[in-house]
């Protein structure tokens, strides 16, 4: 699911982020995917603040198992993700979810179709 992090800046193009923040977070097909016995949920984030988003979407959910949610830094640089990973995985730790690293970034870089 996307989180409003994602959302478009309104400066830049107001018609596709008003879109974009209606359309984000779809709880009847969330749940659909959840029914599915190989199901996960990927959030990337950029603030640990992204964390009170992410309760209360899986509070709206219902039962989320821990190991079904995975947290990955936003960033489209090395630096970036080294600055987001230590609270990153700290809150995956404490909270039992698991830790998504960014490797095609480190791997090649910030290229399309990697």
């Amino acid at each position: 699911p996307k989180l409003r992090n994602s959302t478009p800046q309104i400066e830049r193009d107001a018609a596709w982020a008003k879109r974009h923040e209606q359309r984000r977070i779809n709880l009847d097909v969330i749940r659909r995917f959840m029914r599915m016995p190989d199901h996960q949920l990927k959030f990337v984030l950029s603030a640990p603040s992204d964390m009170e988003e992410i309760d209360d979407l899986l509070a709206h959910l219902g039962p989320v198992d821990p190991s079904d949610v995975l947290l990955m830094p936003e960033g489209t640089a090395p630096a970036e993700l080294d600055a987001r990973e230590p609270w990153l995985v700290e809150l995956c730790r404490t909270r039992g979810f698991r830790y998504c690293p960014r490797l095609q970034i480190r791997w090649f870089g910030h290229r399309r179709g990697t």
